[in-house]
């Protein structure tokens, strides 16, 4: 059962000097780079993003390598840092694979506990030169099994809606062996491994079906648990929703201000006024809660699990409701092409289910506390 009162030391909860330089970087070099029109261009390109701006957010901030210790090639600082990066690609929608990349694939390799490992794909992590995803990382039975093959281990089976599935060079798979689950390094090559790409609503964030057919791939490990990775990728996405929740209101109450009706800005209308405070008082509880959950991930709290379901139900309910009234006091404009605001419903609304819904993570944090299911009447 997990503390009802969990001991983080308040500091880790705010951002330091370090970060907000970081975030007034990111922040300029994202304006340049992500601007709806680039998102637009990006999403019509075979790879879903701009390879050029990808190595310069590796090459020139060092974002890839910012949660990566040294020895493996990166920089050595926390996740906390990697989560300033985050919000602020979340805010742009910046639209590369970071989440399954940097986040997902580099902390189940750190997790691993597996050095070859380790430094046979971090450093080309963090350089930008490999892209990387996971599959079948879930609660759930894996759809993939790992059997002895004339060279090594093969994978046989599918996973589904796997991020940047199509793209990614590396894929770390979670499989079935007659020892039980077992984590795998899979380099896919056309003869062996069929990547469908899906067509999804969020088009900014790829997902494909992965087919293993006799796939070489290397053991990782020794354990096939990957609950941390997950926790760390719900605490990334959280603070991406946070800087695209953020995003939403500022450019609502710059419309609203500059919109009249009657004579008179509409945002100085109660019921303007009141709508907008609503997603106010909300994005500072998300703000918060993702806040938690990362400094969680930065110091391997054993209240990941909990933090990580918060931020997930919160940010991804805040998210939600920045997006519509964006879309709402913006007239509806935002079901046209025309403007960014589909973008951002489109991203909430893919998010929102990426790793489990609000009511399934509420369900989670019920078990991990150790509350009982209400009785039957």
């Amino acid at each position: 059962m997990h503390r009802r009162h969990p001991e983080i030391d308040p500091q880790l909860l705010s951002e330091t000097e370090e970060q907000r330089e970081l975030r007034t970087v990111l922040r300029d070099f994202f304006t340049e780079v992500s601007g709806p029109e680039d998102v637009r261009k990006h999403l019509a390109t075979p790879r879903g993003h701009d390879e050029a701006v990808w190595a310069r957010l590796a090459g020139e901030i060092g974002v890839h390598g910012l949660a990566i210790p040294e020895e493996y090639g990166g920089s050595g600082f926390t996740f906390a840092e990697l989560a300033v990066a985050l919000e602020e690609s979340g805010r742009a929608l910046y639209c590369a694979p970071l989440l399954p990349t940097v986040v997902l694939a580099a902390h189940a390799l750190l997790g691993s506990g597996d050095r070859q490992a380790c430094a046979r794909y971090l450093p080309r992590i963090a350089d930008g030169t490999l892209t990387a995803t996971v599959a079948d990382f879930h609660d759930e039975e894996p759809g993939i099994s790992a059997e002895p093959g004339a060279g090594g281990p093969v994978l046989r089976g599918a996973a589904d809606f796997v991020l940047d599935g199509a793209g990614a060079d590396l894929i770390l798979v979670r499989a079935r062996t007659a020892e039980g689950l077992r984590l795998f390094a899979c380099e896919p090559v056309p003869d062996t491994c069929v990547r469908t790409p899906h067509r999804v609503l969020d088009e900014t964030r790829r997902q494909a079906r992965v087919e293993f057919h006799g796939a070489p791939a290397t053991p990782v490990g020794e354990s096939g648990d990957v609950t941390a990775a997950l926790d760390a990728g719900r605490a990334a996405l959280a603070a991406e929703q946070v800087g695209g929740s953020g995003h939403a209101l500022d450019a609502t109450v710059e419309f609203v201000a500059q919109r009249h009706q009657f004579g008179r800005p509409i945002g100085s209308f109660q019921a303007v006024k009141h709508r907008l405070a609503d997603v106010l008082v909300a994005l500072e509880a998300a703000r918060s809660v993702s806040s938690y959950a990362t400094a969680c991930v930065a110091i391997a709290s054993p209240q990941l699990p909990v933090a990580a379901s918060a931020a997930a139900a919160v940010c991804s309910e805040t998210f939600r409701l920045a997006t519509a009234e964006y879309v709402q006091l913006h007239g509806g404009i935002g079901f046209t092409w025309e403007h960014p605001a589909h973008l951002y419903v489109r991203r909430a609304r893919g998010s929102e289910v990426l790793f489990g819904t609000a009511d399934r993570h509420r369900a989670r944090i019920a078990d991990l506390i150790g509350l009982a299911p209400p009785s039957a009447a």
